[in-house]
């Protein structure tokens, strides 16, 4: 990309055309664009197995870590407490996690997720399959490779960035998952 390409804002055939205040940041709203329009493509993958976007990574987190603190939980997704508890109830509904007091402190609940859930797993992971077939389908081994690692050292400054600034502390990376 060369710094001409990046001064002036892109379109798409049939997406509006870039606002003026975007001059000065041009990647970060071309990263805007492409997130709002990944979740969008998740919610599509995500819709068929009554999940909705963000209930998987909290399924994901519960699947690997087994039971947890919903305190915890809450500063692994790094979402807004309502908006976990919110999520939690509707997988609570639908079978997926069960709440209950932490038997080492009673003010506190453990989420977990269910034996039925471990089946959503197994889907889970086909539909991100295909979320990653659908997101990186015009791209070659090597440009998948390259997007991988450039979004990799992106997402550690912008890292760097948020816990500077008080902000929630980002993840470790990624781990071996465990087993359901």
């Amino acid at each position: 990309m060369t710094a001409e390409s990046v001064q002036e804002p892109r379109t798409a055939s049939g997406c509006a055309t870039a606002p003026s205040a975007v001059l000065e940041g041009p990647v970060s709203h071309a990263i805007s664009r492409v997130a709002r329009l990944h979740r969008i493509a998740a919610g599509r993958v995500l819709r068929d197995l009554g999940l909705h976007p963000g209930q998987e990574f909290l399924m994901m987190h519960l699947w690997d870590s087994g039971a947890v603190r919903q305190s915890e939980l809450i500063k692994a997704v790094g979402l807004d407490p309502s908006t976990v508890t919110k999520m939690l109830q509707r997988l609570e509904q639908s079978g997926h996690v069960r709440r209950r007091p932490d038997p080492s402190d009673r003010r506190a609940s453990l989420v977990e997720a269910t034996d039925t859930s471990c089946g959503l797993l197994v889907e889970v992971r086909r539909a991100w399959g295909e979320l990653e077939r659908q997101t990186l389908e015009g791209l070659d081994a090597a440009e998948r490779g390259e997007l991988a690692r450039l979004l990799g050292k992106v997402e550690a400054t912008l890292c760097t960035e948020v816990t500077r600034g008080g902000g929630p502390a980002c993840d470790d990376g990624y781990r071996e998952p465990g087993s359901c």
